[in-house]
């Protein structure tokens, strides 16, 4: 007869390594005990009870207990986004250590607004909450609505949907990032030379994509007006689509200085630039840590990478999504904006 091994129960170390504090700190929260700044005690908190290690409705003093298993779903574009996949495993891994949550991820056609918001509506009555990254479109916003009317939270990743009864917006603030890669990219080409950029995008209906073109777009105008911004490609996050738009624009202006690339395809990108011997001449901006970028910026061919944290999203997702479903008020803690370069390259 087949048994299942237990799941392990949670340690104070557990609590200390994911609150990234001592276990001192951790012990002194849970006793009530003084000399803790706030803030941090109540991450400790919000830490332990996500990990079972004291019950949502537990004081530190009091012990645990086992809380209602809460029905979650998660809509993410399907393809060979490597963000994307990171924040899949991401949501996958955090969401099998919390007996509390039932969390089921689907992966759909992200650019077509039909097929998404008829996963959001086959979604009423069946979960508590909701979360996806999706167009900003008018059949996704009805989608959102009719899901929010039934009951169920929803919140957005990575890219916003405004304008409709969401939970809260997960992510990174884009434009800002648009704007830090036009700074950084001004900065290193020659000051006050002419010279072109280039601009690809996953796709322009993503508010994210549209919100760091704008913020890119801006920067420029303000600050290097001497540098040509050529017309924008969209690659739908293609890696094929990526090399051969590339090509294309290499053919048309064999004298590119610079390339922002605001979403997936990257690597698309990267090839033919190697293939064409200028993953040292073309100054060459683009978004999220993973280890095919991670490669790049020690090869040179990426200059700099624009970072959000998958793993933090993916934690303050499930954590809004879990403390609304209970009626339970909740801490958004935002992921930081972080550029990355070879030398400060992360270790996860």
């Amino acid at each position: 007869m087949n048994t299942q091994t237990p799941m392990p129960r949670a340690t104070l170390q557990d609590v200390a390594r994911e609150a990234n504090v001592s276990s001192a700190t951790v012990d002194r929260v849970l006793n009530g005990r003084d000399g803790v700044r706030a803030r941090t005690r109540e991450v400790v908190l919000q830490t332990a009870r996500r990990l079972g290690y004291i019950s949502e409705s537990s004081t530190p003093e009091n012990s645990a207990q086992t809380p209602t298993t809460i029905q979650l779903a998660f809509l993410l574009p399907a393809g060979t986004n490597a963000f994307i996949n990171t924040l899949h495993q991401q949501i996958e891994a955090q969401a099998a250590a919390r007996p509390d949550l039932s969390v089921k991820i689907t992966r759909i056609e992200g650019f077509n607004p039909q097929t998404v918001a008829a996963h959001l509506l086959a979604l009423r009555g069946q979960v508590a909450g909701v979360g996806l990254i999706a167009q900003d479109h008018p059949l996704v916003r009805e989608a959102i609505r009719a899901l929010a009317q039934s009951g169920t939270q929803v919140l957005t990743l990575a890219t916003d949907i405004q304008s409709v009864p969401r939970l809260a917006y997960v992510g990174i603030d884009n434009r800002q990032a648009g704007r830090l890669a036009g700074q950084l990219m001004g900065r290193l080409l020659p000051a006050n030379q002419p010279a072109k950029a280039a601009l690809f995008a996953g796709s322009l209906a993503y508010r994210g994509h549209e919100e760091r073109e704008m913020g890119f777009r801006h920067i420029l105008r303000e600050e290097f007006p001497h540098i040509q911004i050529l017309e924008l490609r969209e690659i739908m996050d293609d890696r094929q689509r990526a090399r051969a738009e590339t090509s294309a624009l290499l053919n048309q202006h064999p004298d590119l200085a610079a390339i922002y690339n605001v979403g997936g395809g990257t690597s698309g990108i990267a090839s033919e630039l190697r293939a064409r011997g200028l993953e040292h001449r073309v100054v060459f901006v683009c978004h999220e840590a993973t280890e095919s970028n991670k490669a790049f910026l020690l090869d040179g061919t990426v200059d700099a990478v624009i970072d959000q944290n998958p793993r933090v999203e993916a934690r303050e997702a499930l954590n809004l999504l879990a403390a609304a479903a209970r009626g339970q008020p909740y801490t958004y803690i935002p992921p930081r904006l972080q550029l990355v370069l070879r030398e400060n390259l992360p270790d996860e």
